[in-house]
């Protein structure tokens, strides 16, 4: 095992190259000519991209829940699957390619793309699978038996029970010998589903429940069987993208730094990784193309490690036997494309660069970054969401600007699948000139109609810890104050909302928002109400009042009200707006500043206004007078907790009749093939849990009722 060196070394010029090759009875190539996408989403597009570049006629496949999604739609050739877990029903699959005279399977990633059955079934068929030959993807794919073939070729691997006995009994004992913390994952784990931070033995039971449940959803029959491994408290996780080929070459494409995580997958990776100096960059790849050539791997393939930020040790974690999500990455700083590679190594073809290429292309090609799009709320412990993109607005792309997404405006993200939306990818001329980049990028996006993480990776860009490449995998929850601190709605955000929605409502109908000030007052006055809904802001909840005067065309008086505060007066504002459906588009010139603005009302609820400004996305609810919800009999249930997004019940932690405090665990959730725990809002007593284990609900759906003040009382 290799050492890192100590920090800011500056890079320098390669001095030796990595071997590629052994001898091998040359292949026959046979250039592939037909293709069936076994996935969905980005990773299908994607897919299809190339292949329609090099002239391969392509079949897509999509479910129910897809069937009016952009990859069902992206070729001419497109077969149903019915459910949503089709794309898991592989023996069907390979009918389907073997009944449309297919010639070969791309599995993308996730799915069956890591079965080797499934890649056996395939050769079998004679059908030809764009991937690694079975064999070796069993090998690599049986983390316990992947430690086992790496431990005899010499890659150090992490101390740890990769055993049959699965006992409870049994796996805790070895936790023991271990000692704590430990790491809880499925042998035929990925994706950070079925792993568990086991940090004493009094939790370790019920985490190992936990792991083994969602284990075996995400990955079927097996998953539950679990690996007990040493956790690094201060590890980085650093991957290398490697390719071989069917005539003995094998290359390394540089290496990945993923450390930026949260539920242990991926929302960050970079390349080349940062704080990495050149002799323990080479050792990793030698090590990656050596785990590669142990299992005669042929395609793409990733070789994990964990790099132990206080000893600067390194060791084999896994091998993923697939294209990566990030493989953007790679591709950026070698200038390759790598989806193309695997089919020409497929056909037989020679791999098209050596080593020596690959390098000459690293040193002249700088830095990239992806950042993963979710579905999401960061700052709600980061639970995904599901939901129609009512409005989706993109970053202008380059050559050194990319977005790989599976949805456009009007798409719903469904909640039968992950919650990525899309992927962004940049390149800069180095590591800082790209963060700086993809923040740019990031602010272009607006994004309405569901909860994304794209303001929580704007203030990642921003973290000094990230931008000095001070990293690893408890990045987040390190540095969680000053990524989740709290923030400030400017008075300007809410006077360009009242402007906007006074312009698109007029006068005799935005009752009962905008009603004129009372007896005797001008007409040209308007008053509205607003709440902010960012969980961030520091007077979250509190009342913003805003009054609007005109005074000529496109010429007003704004007035900012808050709570214990004087008024904040902005006089002679010229603010022009550019009005479409549900959307407002607006250009004011404050006193020292023209501000551009666009406000997004969400069609299913009047009552909310996005507002994207300078760069960053703020949510405000529009509060109806006191005067309306006295005359309709309105009344706020603060008094529940409701399912954040459409879930199955797995359990109710609590039971009525039991006193609670704030941030204790009410009901786990699944959703996304994820548990998720829905914590307490407040304090109190229980009054009602509204489903039991196994419930389906929408959505909004009410979990759990606190009894009222009075009554807990």
């Amino acid at each position: 095992m290799r050492s890192i060196k100590p920090r800011h070394l500056r890079r320098r010029p390669f001095t030796r190259y990595l071997s590629t090759s052994s001898p091998i009875q040359p292949p026959h190539v046979t250039p592939i000519t037909s293709l069936l996408i076994a996935n969905r989403g980005e990773i299908a597009l994607r897919i299809n991209k190339t292949a329609e570049r090099l002239g391969i006629k392509t079949t897509t496949l999509y479910t129910d829940p897809d069937a009016t999604s952009q990859h069902a739609s992206c070729s001419k050739y497109s077969i149903g699957l019915g459910a949503a877990n089709g794309y898991l029903d592989g023996e069907r699959i390979v009918r389907l390619a073997k009944q449309h005279g297919i010639q070969a399977l791309h599995p993308g990633y996730g799915f069956l793309s890591e079965n080797s059955a499934f890649a056996k079934k395939c050769e079998e068929e004679g059908i030809v699978f764009v991937g690694p030959p079975a064999q070796a993807m069993a090998d690599m794919g049986d983390k316990a038996r992947s430690k086992e073939i790496m431990t005899k070729a010499g890659v150090p691997c992490v101390p740890g029970y990769h055993g049959s006995e699965q006992g409870e009994a049994e796996l805790l004992n070895y936790a023991k010998e271990i000692q704590f913390p430990v790491l809880l994952k499925s042998v035929k784990g990925g994706g950070g589903k079925g792993m568990r931070i086991v940090m004493e033995e009094s939790e370790f039971l019920q985490q190992l429940k936990s792991a083994r449940a969602e284990a075996r959803a995400s990955f079927g029959e097996g998953g539950e069987v679990m690996l007990v491994e040493k956790y690094i408290v201060r590890p980085r996780h650093v991957e290398v993208q490697v390719f071989a080929d069917k005539h003995g070459n094998c290359v390394a494409l540089g290496e990945r730094d993923c450390s930026v995580q949260r539920r242990h997958q991926k929302i960050l990776e970079e390349s080349p990784a940062p704080d990495l100096d050149d002799v323990t960059r080479l050792d990793l790849w030698e090590k990656a193309r050596t785990a590669a050539l142990a299992v005669g791997y042929v395609g793409a393939g990733t070789v994990e490690f964990i790099l132990d930020k206080d000893t600067g040790d390194f060791y084999f974690m896994e091998m993923n036997t697939r294209l990566q999500v990030e493989h953007p990455v790679s591709e950026m700083v070698t200038g390759t494309d790598l989806v193309e590679w695997q089919f020409r190594v497929a056909a037989g073809e020679r791999l098209p660069l050596t080593q020596k290429d690959i390098i000459h292309r690293i040193e002249e090609r700088g830095a990239a970054i992806e950042a993963r799009i979710y579905a999401e709320s960061p700052e709600k412990g980061f639970i995904p969401d599901s939901g129609k993109l009512v409005h989706l607005k993109t970053p202008k792309t380059n050559e050194d600007v990319r977005i790989d997404a599976g949805f456009v405006e009007g798409d719903t993200v469904t909640e039968a699948y992950d919650g990525m939306i899309a992927k962004l990818i940049v390149r800069g001329r180095d590591r800082e000139t790209a963060i700086r980049k993809m923040e740019l990028a990031l602010r272009e996006y607006e994004v309405v109609g569901l909860s994304t993480n794209i303001e929580f990776l704007k203030r990642l860009c921003r973290s000094p810890a990230f931008i000095e490449g001070d990293v690893e995998t408890g990045f987040i929850e390190k540095w969680k104050e000053e990524l989740f601190d709290p923030v400030v709605i400017k008075p300007e955000v809410y006077v360009q909302a009242a402007l906007g929605i006074s312009a698109s409502r007029p006068t005799e109908v935005v009752e009962p928002h905008g009603e004129t000030l009372g007896f005797g007052s001008s007409s040209s006055e308007r008053k509205f109400s607003f709440k902010s809904l960012d969980p961030l802001d520091q007077k979250e909840g509190e009342i913003v009042d805003v009054s609007i005067t005109q005074k000529g065309n496109n010429l007003f008086d704004a007035q900012v009200t808050r709570k214990g505060e004087d008024a904040q007066v902005f006089e002679n504002l010229v603010s022009s707006p550019v009005l479409s459906s549900e959307k407002a588009s607006l250009v004011t010139f404050f006193p020292h500043t023209r501000i551009e603005t666009t406000i997004i009302q969400d069609p299913n609820n009047d009552n909310k206004i996005t507002i994207f400004q300078h760069g960053a996305k703020t949510e405000l609810s529009l509060v109806s007078p006191t005067w309306y919800e006295k005359a309709l009999g309105l009344k706020e249930v603060t008094a529940s907790v409701a399912a954040p997004m459409p879930c199955k019940i797995l359990k109710n932690e609590v039971k009525e009749g039991d006193k609670v405090t704030r941030g204790a665990p009410l009901v786990v959730i699944e959703s996304m093939k994820m548990e998720t725990v829905i914590r307490s809002p407040q304090d109190g007593v229980i009054k009602k849990l509204a489903h039991k284990e196994g419930d389906k609900c929408k959505a909004g759906t009410v979990l759990v009722v606190f009894e009222e003040e009075d009554a807990a009382e």
